[in-house]
């Protein structure tokens, strides 16, 4: 189902849907960047500061989906919503990339942080749900943008593994080089989402000679249809 396929009233549940999760997203993430920020600032932790600015990087994201949801034709505005995610990816890597060498060329040592082990854990409960309730809708709509925030919420969940692994070794066995690495797997998965979501082809979106009937679906082998 798509959203050329689907009756109106459909549709306009499917988009307020779309504003509802939007909304929850962009307030758990203030909150998360908020805790994560002022818990990095005071361990120095580049892996930490890093998920602070992910997550108000996925503001943005879910920002501009809100924006372009809040249009009387979504689609109008789907190329420049895309961008905007695309750029706030590589944004999110050029920044935890320099911390993070900061940390492993011995500039900065990073301390214990139980604050931000609890943000990591928590985050990693929320952003799976968040991620998958947005994609569904986001498929059947037939919208590239809500995908693409989907998979933009769905790294938190990546980066809370990461983070919090760093940190459980930076905590438990004084590996203070494990909290740089794990800001390093923050910016390459960034990058890589950051190309996806510029390219304008997040996760297989349908193209709309498809959603038209015109043409048959190409093959989809990616890890989220």
């Amino acid at each position: 189902m798509t959203a050329l396929a689907l009756d109106p009233a459909r549709t306009a549940a499917l988009r307020r849907r779309i504003r509802i999760v939007v909304a929850i997203t962009i307030t758990w993430n203030v909150i998360e960047a908020c805790v994560a920020l002022l818990a990095g600032s005071a361990a120095s932790s580049a892996a930490l500061i890093g998920f602070g600015l992910d997550s108000i990087v996925e503001v943005l994201s879910a920002a501009a989906v809100a924006w372009q949801f809040s249009a009387p034709d979504p689609q109008s505005r789907e190329k420049v919503t895309l961008r905007v995610i695309a750029v706030s990816f590589f944004a999110l890597a050029a920044y935890v990339t320099v911390d993070a060498l900061l940390s492993l060329t011995g500039m900065r040592d990073p301390e214990h942080s139980p604050v931000g082990i609890a943000v990591a854990a928590l985050s990693l409960v929320v952003m799976p749900f968040l991620s998958w309730f947005e994609r569904r809708t986001g498929r059947e709509l037939g919208s590239a943008s809500a995908i693409a925030d989907s998979k933009q919420t769905l790294i938190c969940t990546y980066l809370s593994a990461a983070l919090l692994v760093g940190l459980l070794l930076n905590a438990l066995l004084g590996w203070a080089w494990a909290d740089s690495v794990a800001a390093l797997v923050i910016a390459v998965l960034a990058v890589r989402e950051g190309l996806e979501a510029w390219k304008g082809d997040p996760c297989c979106a349908t193209p709309l000679s498809v959603l038209t009937g015109e043409r048959e679906a190409p093959a989809c082998d990616d890890d989220c249809c």
